[in-house]
């Protein structure tokens, strides 16, 4: 029997827009081999009206409208999966980070609500016990870029979708840091040459260098995780 492949469920008003940037580059050709799979179900098709309407206005006033709690609560129970995680993406959420990522891999799956106009009732995300999650502290216009996101940044951690799993291992904060710079040919570039370490041929030196430049780089443009680094150290003292 096949074993069965990591699966994103997406709740949409738009499936046109999958699997967009996820059906190339690696996503994509990981897709084409089944080493993970994507279903999209329209949301409009659960409303019950003539006109397939899934959003009113608020109630208590105020601009735009709001996704129905009747309509989408429907679309989840039809097709979302009980020990899934059951996303909705949302600026108020918490944060998408690594730790997170590696949860939802660990899944057969997750489900991904992509809101549009004001948001939705609050009381299908209390009644279905729906987690709210966050790219940063900004607004987009719906969730499809944001659900794209998170199904990119776990599809890349899967077995078999990075050539090399190494490279996931030197990636930014895997250690709790950014990552190092890079570099690669020519050797001199607009009379900026390669730094000198990574031409001798001494890992030692190489992998000493690439930690003091992923240290520096954290320490200058994230002071948070640069803490929480420090703070782990001296926790393995």
């Amino acid at each position: 029997m096949t074993e069965p492949v990591w699966t994103a469920q997406v709740l949409t008003l738009y499936p046109e827009m999958f699997p967009g940037p996820l059906g190339v580059s690696l996503a994509g050709k990981a897709l084409d081999k089944g080493l993970w799979a994507m279903n999209v179900t329209q949301i409009r098709d659960y409303a019950t009206d003539k006109h397939r309407n899934v959003d009113d206005t608020p109630s208590g006033g105020g601009p735009g409208m709001v996704m129905r709690a009747d309509v989408l609560a429907a679309a989840i129970d039809d097709v979302n999966c009980d020990d899934w995680p059951l996303v909705y993406l949302s600026p108020r959420g918490r944060k998408l980070d690594r730790d997170m990522v590696r949860e939802f891999a660990t899944k057969e799956g997750i489900t991904l609500i992509c809101g549009r106009f004001e948001g939705v009732d609050e009381r299908v995300l209390e009644a279905r016990n729906i987690r709210e999650v966050s790219l940063g502290d900004f607004v987009l216009s719906g969730g499809e870029v944001a659900a794209m996101a998170v199904m990119d940044a776990v599809v890349r951690t899967l077995p078999g979708v990075v050539g090399d799993a190494d490279t996931l291992t030197e990636e930014s904060f895997e250690a709790g840091l950014l990552e190092y710079p890079h570099y690669t040919r020519p050797k001199e570039w607009e009379g900026r040459e390669i730094p000198e370490v990574l031409q001798s041929g001494h890992h030692g030196k190489i992998k000493d260098w690439r930690l003091q430049q992923s240290e520096k780089l954290t320490k200058e443009r994230r002071p948070d995780l640069w803490q929480n680094y420090i703070r782990h150290k001296n926790d393995l003292k």
